[in-house]
Parts: C-alpha cells; sequence; structure tokens
C-alpha cells in the first residue's frame, strides 16, 4: 500500500488524471496563459509568513539536514507564494500583465478524508500586474469555463463569490476596529462560521472583546443578497470596494453567467493574503456539496520578497481528487473510461523473425502509429485473444511467409478487415 493520504495511479486512473490535468491545460492555453513550473521546496518562512495558521503552520512538512536538523525548508503545501517569488524575480523585466499557470504535486500534513489526500495535484492559474476589476472578471471566467470544458450541466456547479475589502470594511466603518491583529483573528473566526455552533462562535467573539457586535457581525454574515447588505449598512455600500464588488458581479451576469454564479458573505477563505474579491465553486450534488476550488486577490504578498511596489495579482487552484469527484457524481467521465487511443498489438509469431518485428514496429512508430511489440512468442489466437481484452485497435502480424513476400497483414479488431501490405 502507498503511504497514508498518497494513492497509486494505475493505468486506468491515470487516464483520468492525465484527462482532468490536460482539460485544465487546454482551457488555460485558450486564455493565452503560459505554463510554468517552481521547486517542490520552499522556504519556510514564506508559508509562515503568509498561508494561515493551518497551511503555514500544523500542515508543513518540514525538511532536515544531515545531522537531523531543521534546514529552513519545507515540502510546497500550495503554490501562490512560490509563483509570487519567481514573478517578483523578473517583475522589472518582463511584460504586464503576466498570465501563468501550472500544474503541480503538493503535500500538507492534514488528516487523509474524502476529497483531501496529504499529496495532491493542483492547478495554479494567475494573473500579476492588472489591479483593474477587468482581471478580475477574466480570472472568474476562467474558472467557470473550466467547469464547461467538462461538459458539466450549468445546473451542476455554483461559483460563489466575496470580497475582502468589503468584509475589511465591514470591520472598519461599521465595527469601528482599528487593531490589526483583532481583524485579523475576527477574519479567521468568520471563515469557521459556517461550522460553528452559535454560542461557540459567540464566546470566541468575546474573547476578541466584541461581544458587543454579536448581533451586527450575524446580521452581516446572513445577508442573502447585495439589497440584504445595503440595506442593514448604508455606510458599507458607499464603500469603493462595494462598487468594485457589484460591478464584477455585474459584468459575470452581462457575459452569461448569471445561473453559475451566487454571492456568499459566508465566504471568507482561510489564507491571510487575501485583500479583494475571493470566490469557490461548490458542487451541487448533494451527495458532494462541498467546495471544488478556490481563489481570490492578493495585492501584497510580493512585498515578502523585498519587492517596494505592490505587484497586484488574483488566481486560483482546483485540485484534482475533488475534480475527480466532482465528475464521478455527474457521470461525466464514462466516455473517458470507455475511451481507448489508437494501439497497434505487434506479437512476435516466431523467434527467428524478432529483428524483423523490430524494424517494421520502428516504421510504423514513424508513421506515428502506436505500437506494443511482445518480446516472447505467442501463437497468433492467443495474440489476438490479449488485444482485444487490452483494447487493441489493429494487431500486425508478421510471420516467415509473409516476410518472404516482403509484407505483413494488417487486421482491424473493430471490423475484422484484413489487408496486406507492402514493407
Amino acid at each position: 500500500m502507498p503511504p497514508k493520504g498518497t494513492a497509486d495511479w494505475f493505468p486506468e486512473e491515470f487516464k483520468i488524471r492525465k484527462y482532468i490535468f490536460d482539460t485544465w491545460r487546454s482551457v488555460c492555453l485558450s486564455y493565452g496563459f503560459q505554463e510554468y513550473l517552481g521547486p517542490l521546496v520552499e522556504s519556510t518562512d514564506i508559508w509562515k509568513a503568509k498561508s494561515g495558521e493551518d497551511v503555514g503552520g500544523s500542515e508543513l512538512t518540514q525538511i532536515t539536514n544531515r545531522n537531523g536538523e531543521l534546514d529552513g525548508l519545507a515540502i510546497r503545501p500550495e503554490m501562490t507564494p512560490s509563483v509570487t517569488r519567481m514573478v517578483s524575480r523578473k517583475w522589472k523585466e518582463i511584460d504586464k500583465p503576466i498570465k501563468w499557470f501550472s500544474i503541480a504535486n503538493f503535500y500538507r500534513n492534514e488528516k487523509p478524508q474524502k476529497g483531501r489526500n496529504r499529496e495532491f495535484w493542483q492547478l495554479n492559474a494567475d494573473i500579476f500586474g492588472e489591479a483593474g476589476s477587468n482581471a478580475d472578471t477574466e480570472i472568474l471566467t476562467l474558472s467557470l469555463e473550466l467547469m464547461r470544458a467538462f461538459s458539466a450541466p450549468k445546473w451542476s456547479y455554483k461559483l460563489k463569490l466575496n470580497h475582502r475589502g468589503v468584509i475589511n470594511d465591514f470591520f472598519s466603518l461599521v465595527l469601528d476596529i482599528s487593531d490589526e491583529t483583532v481583524k485579523r483573528d475576527l477574519m479567521r473566526l468568520l471563515d469557521k462560521y459556517a461550522k460553528m455552533k452559535r454560542e461557540v462562535f459567540d464566546e470566541q467573539l468575546e474573547e476578541l472583546g466584541l461581544q458587543n457586535e454579536s448581533k451586527i457581525i450575524h446580521t452581516f454574515m446572513s445577508a442573502k443578497t447585495i439589497s440584504d447588505l445595503q440595506t442593514a449598512f448604508v455606510s458599507l455600500s458607499n464603500s469603493e470596494n462595494f462598487r468594485e464588488f457589484t460591478s464584477i458581479m455585474k459584468s459575470l451576469e452581462n457575459l452569461w453567467y448569471s445561473s453559475e454564479i451566487e454571492f456568499s458573505w459566508n465566504l471568507i477563505r482561510g489564507f491571510d493574503y487575501y485583500d479583494g474579491i475571493i470566490f469557490e465553486m461548490f458542487d451541487q450534488n448533494p451527495e458532494n456539496p462541498r467546495a471544488l476550488f478556490g481563489g481570490g486577490r492578493y495585492n501584497g504578498l510580493a512585498s515578502i520578497f523585498g519587492v517596494k511596489e505592490d505587484i497586484p495579482a488574483i488566481g486560483f487552484a482546483p485540485g484534482d481528487e475533488t475534480m475527480k469527484l466532482f465528475l464521478e457524481g455527474h457521470n461525466l467521465l464514462e466516455d473517458i473510461q470507455n475511451s481507448h487511443p489508437e494501439k497497434y498489438y505487434f506479437p512476435l509469431l516466431e523467434w527467428v523473425m524478432f529483428e524483423d518485428v523490430q524494424k517494421l514496429a520502428a516504421i510504423l512508430r514513424l508513421e506515428g502509429k502506436n505500437v506494443e511489440l511482445w518480446l516472447s512468442e505467442k501463437k497468433l489466437w492467443k495474440a489476438i485473444k490479449y488485444a482485444d481484452k487490452n483494447h487493441c485497435s489493429h494487431i500486425v502480424i508478421l510471420g516467415q511467409e509473409e516476410s518472404e513476400k516482403n509484407q505483413y497483414i494488417l487486421k482491424n479488431l473493430k471490423t475484422s478487415e484484413e489487408n496486406s501490405i507492402s514493407i
């Protein structure tokens, strides 16, 4: 068995994962994004500074040196700090905006559960160097087009959106909180709001000295629409962040995504570096009601790499396991599981023909054909049985009799048609 929280991908499983990766890559390339890859390890300081108390703390897998001492490195639990470091290196010399994506594996020291392994693969797609809401809209449409690319029905998923700037304005303009530590702790508490009992939530509010604001906070978190928020908090609805957020939502509606999006003030996102729009894609299958992936804007992250100017950035990161569960739940993998690439099976019918078989196989491969060559002698009837079982499309027959005629027989296993072809 593989280590706990990891998985073996045998060929049939790998075919599904490759389909997911290929679809991600195709959509990103269609948007003009360029592919990159960073190292498997990074400085622990990066994660501890900007990835939140879980991913940057208890879930980090740190590396020791040969003396058994911590080496200041950790296996990457996510990509955002790494790509931000890479962009920071090239910031002054590269054209903006920068549109990059990667498909890579990660590791988090967390308890494995359905849809969450310790080792997992993610697509990371980001835009750097564009502070305007147009970049937000493009990232959001990219995330929606990813779902459409899997032929997912529009009712099968929902993109939920919120805005960290609006939440921070709520802290400042409505709750009158100026202490940045209290703001950070309250943000982390709100991230757990949907999973906590109200009395437990209120107890933790009291620990933050916000017991008198409990009713106001619950009103904010229970808002269902923009109108609810505008009615309850007039000062908030006049803020620049609020206007930007409503503008982005309007753009998505104008681009025919209205049935696929919705507001969600309960959506917070746990990472500390988000400072603008945030979003999560949810599976609407009642048997798998979970977030598939999420992302948001993180303009200030580059400062930890010594970049004096802010680098505007927005991105998102879907994972392979949650995407597979979504596709399975909506019966979207049957065509992939039942599809098989064209493959020519070439049995060795006689030992003395091995070099001739090798030469012909090389010729067929040069013609662009996939050829599986058998390396031990096999009877023809057994070869045909094997080829059928393993979804080969053709079988190549070359014995001494065919060789003397300078030809081989090609049999189509789907139609049973046979043709003699000159070598």
